[in-house]
């Protein structure tokens, strides 16, 4: 699935990054379901993913589909980018505890930006807080492997900093 998302995320001009975004959201799994009734690769609830296109119905659940879903919520990501002044951090942080949310803690805090409205417990729960961060690492994790994999190839000196997950 990884290979058909980066596609679209590249053909869109979006971070790399978001495409490790099912990663965490669901392990890369289609009919991944939370406790909170979302569901497949990027974890809709049904009213959002409806919103943005998906079919749900008894015989076939849109959120599932690898293509359908990737397409809602790349649409969603970019709608969010644009509502939060193109600021991916709190983009993404909207995704997960919802752009409501995230306007209030901002509104309430007088912050402008996700470290600094994070920098406090006060303000959003800690899984949206965690959140961003959770993406870095997944980010930082697949840099650290393709970096090892070059050196590995001879194509990095081998006297570079490497890491592995």
């Amino acid at each position: 699935y990884l290979h058909h998302i980066a596609e679209e995320v590249e053909q869109r001009g979006i971070p790399s990054e978001i495409a490790l975004l099912p990663a965490i959201e669901s392990a890369y799994k289609p009919h991944a379901y939370s406790r909170a009734r979302a569901s497949g690769l990027w974890q809709f609830i049904a009213s959002t993913g409806r919103h943005y296109g998906l079919k749900i119905n008894w015989w076939y659940d849109g959120r599932r589909d690898i293509e359908a879903s990737t397409h809602a919520a790349l649409d969603y990501l970019e709608k969010l980018y644009d509502d939060f002044d193109g600021d991916w951090h709190l983009a993404l942080a909207s995704y997960n505890g919802g752009p409501g949310r995230v306007q209030r803690a901002m509104r309430r805090s007088g912050r402008k930006d996700f470290w600094s409205l994070t920098a406090t417990t006060r303000y959003l729960p800690r899984e949206t807080r965690d959140y961003v961060p959770l993406i870095l690492a997944a980010a930082l994790a697949a840099l650290g492997t393709r970096i090892a994999a070059l050196v590995k190839l001879g194509l990095v000196p081998s006297g570079t900093q490497t890491f592995e997950p």
